[in-house]
């Protein structure tokens, strides 16, 4: 009896324990075969850590932008780069900008190398639908154009400002075509077609705003509630603000908010919000002196107010609603934590300086080993450790008790100060050598079917000059005399036969102008084509009406195209000059840029 009893209860612990691998392994096997999650990046520009109601802000609303956060995750100590073009490099490979071969913003200093492997590539090749629309700032010419960096549709432009945000002409897949609209607007319609447009398969979905950076041009419905608006909450000087500014950009940021809401929007009317991570943060500080907290600096500083920014992740039943996660993280670290949660295993070429921030967003922070974050600007480097911020000037603050960065706690905390100065010499040897290896880069031609080499890459000799002092959307003007000239250091891919077109404007009495296109190499001309200017195109600037900063300093116009004929272009290095063989009127051409078509 007894060894019946036995029996029948070992074959009951068989039959359970059997069940319970089953299940197990179904589950593991439901868990495999789970869709992966889509991806949706909201990027602003140049909105601060302090343009948020979530953060104490009572000048504006933004409940959309504050949802994600509710939703989902807010990290508290996020960090970004002081400038634009390097924080895209940094979250688009999960690298060290220098070591991506950005250095500044414009003037080909934005360009990500074509070595590199982005965010895009990796989910491209995972089977993603990719997408970008909007401001991209990561280099223009093919092989770095966002189509060659893994986006199959791309919408926006390359630059790192556009001087003109109602239907201004805008990139799409490598053609210029006209905007429709406030270009945020635009923007936020085209990436919800592409989200429509892939429903029934995973997407990354990647939108780049380009607000509240300048021009500070905003539609009336969102301006309205701020044109005579007296801010409740300051800059921490008072004396530095510039309302207008304030203004304005708040403006600009309630409208990013109510497209974010769209966005939002259409994911619940997909029914896929559930199994959509949703990404939102900044490039930078704010773009002025405005409230942010009490932090010190704004963008380009490297404290507390130029580098910090909102990060919020939201996972539907994956991440906890509401969690606030204080261990520092940056820019770096959002490629292998989208690789992380998307679960995508990929050998990368080069080293990442990020880490996966999954075990903060689900909670499991056991194996969390504290680091330190750095940023660079020039030779000016600052540390961020968990408590300390060491400043560019050697200044150590304990940013727990003192966020302002008011008092100097060197002193008191001389083991610290000397292991951050340590890293910070470490680090600023390293990144110094990675600028070296890209001080001298020429502009790719050839690589695709067409080439643009837009006024910002050029070098202006004589009396030449720029629409503006910033490159970025500028053009040439000023053109009086024919040893004037313009020229682009330039590495053609693949030799052959190419159409040169250039985007010209001309007033009337100045027609006749012959302009040419020169090949030089070691100094010495090899190969040209010229042609007549016999149209005169004069256009008016456009119109500056919803431009709400009287200071501004951007001027944009439309161009056309002439073709100047056939250069034969050999591979290799050399340099375009842009030349004028005579000037019968007062001045030449204005330039916009100039086109190589491969034949």
């Amino acid at each position: 009896m007894l060894d019946t009893l036995y029996f029948s209860r070992m074959l009951f612990q068989k039959q359970c324990l059997s069940l319970w691998a089953i299940a197990l392994l179904l589950s593991s096997i439901s868990f495999c075969e789970a869709a992966p999650p889509n991806v949706l990046i909201v990027l602003t520009d140049d909105q601060g850590w302090g343009d948020l109601t979530i953060h104490g802000n009572r000048n504006l609303s933004t409940p959309h932008l504050d949802s994600i956060a509710k939703q989902g995750a807010s990290f508290r100590n996020y960090y970004v780069c002081q400038v634009c073009a390097p924080t895209r490099a940094e979250f688009l490979t999960g690298r060290y900008h220098p070591r991506t071969g950005v250095s500044g913003v414009s003037r080909g200093e934005e360009r990500i190398n074509a070595d590199e492997t982005t965010l895009a590539d990796i989910f491209k090749s995972a089977g993603y639908a990719t997408g970008a629309f909007g401001k991209w700032h990561n280099g223009t010419q093919s092989p770095l154009h966002p189509n060659d960096r893994g986006f199959d549709e791309y919408y926006g432009f390359t630059s790192g400002h556009w001087g003109h945000y109602f239907s201004p002409p805008l990139d799409h897949n490598g053609k210029i075509v006209r905007g429709d609209g406030f270009v945020v607007d635009d923007f936020t319609n085209h990436a919800i077609d592409f989200m429509k447009s892939n429903r029934d398969r995973p997407f990354l979905c990647y939108v780049p705003l380009n607000t509240p950076h300048a021009p500070m041009m905003i539609t009336d419905d969102f301006y309205e509630k701020f044109r005579k608006l007296e801010p409740q909450m300051r800059h921490r000087n008072p004396a530095r603000e510039d309302l207008e500014m304030t203004r304005a950009a708040l403006a600009m940021v309630e409208n990013i908010d109510w497209n974010v809401g769209r966005l939002l929007a259409t994911l619940d009317e997909l029914s896929i919000a559930d199994d959509t991570v949703v990404v939102y943060f900044s490039d930078n500080g704010p773009n002025s002196y405005r409230w942010n907290g009490g932090m010190k600096g704004k963008k380009g500083s490297l404290d507390e107010g130029g580098l910090r920014s909102p990060l919020f992740v939201r996972w539907p039943e994956k991440i906890r609603s509401g969690i606030q996660i204080e261990q520092i993280a940056g820019a770096i670290d959002l490629l292998p934590t989208l690789m992380e949660i998307a679960q995508l295993k990929q050998d990368l070429k080069k080293r990442l300086d990020g880490r996966s921030l999954l075990p903060l967003l689900v909670g499991s922070k056991a194996d969390w080993k504290p680091r330190e974050l750095f940023s660079i600007r020039r030779g000016d480097v600052s540390v961020r450790s968990q408590n300390f911020r060491l400043d560019s000037q050697g200044k150590l603050f304990d940013i727990v008790t003192d966020r302002g960065q008011k008092n100097d706690v060197s002193v008191r905390y001389p083991q610290v100060t000397s292991k951050l100065k340590y890293l910070a010499k470490q680090h600023q040897q390293e990144m110094e050598a990675e600028f070296a290896k890209n001080r001298e880069r020429p502009f790719p031609v050839g690589f695709g079917q067409s080439t643009m080499l837009p006024a910002r890459d050029g070098i202006e000799h004589g009396n030449i000059s720029r629409s503006v002092k910033s490159p970025n959307n500028s053009f040439f003007t000023n053109w009086k005399d024919a040893g004037d000239s313009i020229t682009w250091d330039v590495d053609v891919a693949n030799a052959g036969d190419y159409e040169v077109i250039v985007r010209y404007t001309c007033a009337a009495g100045d027609v006749g102008v012959r302009v040419r296109l020169t090949r030089e190499a070691a100094g010495k001309a090899t190969h040209s084509t010229a042609a007549d200017v016999l149209q005169a195109f004069d256009p008016p600037l456009y119109d500056k009406s919803k431009e709400r900063v009287k200071k501004s300093h951007y001027f944009v116009k439309d161009f056309h195209p002439l073709s100047l004929g056939t250069l034969h272009l050999p591979a290799g290095c050399c340099t375009f000059r842009l030349s004028a063989d005579e000037i019968p009127g007062r001045s030449a051409i204005d330039v916009h840029s100039i086109q190589l078509v491969r034949r």
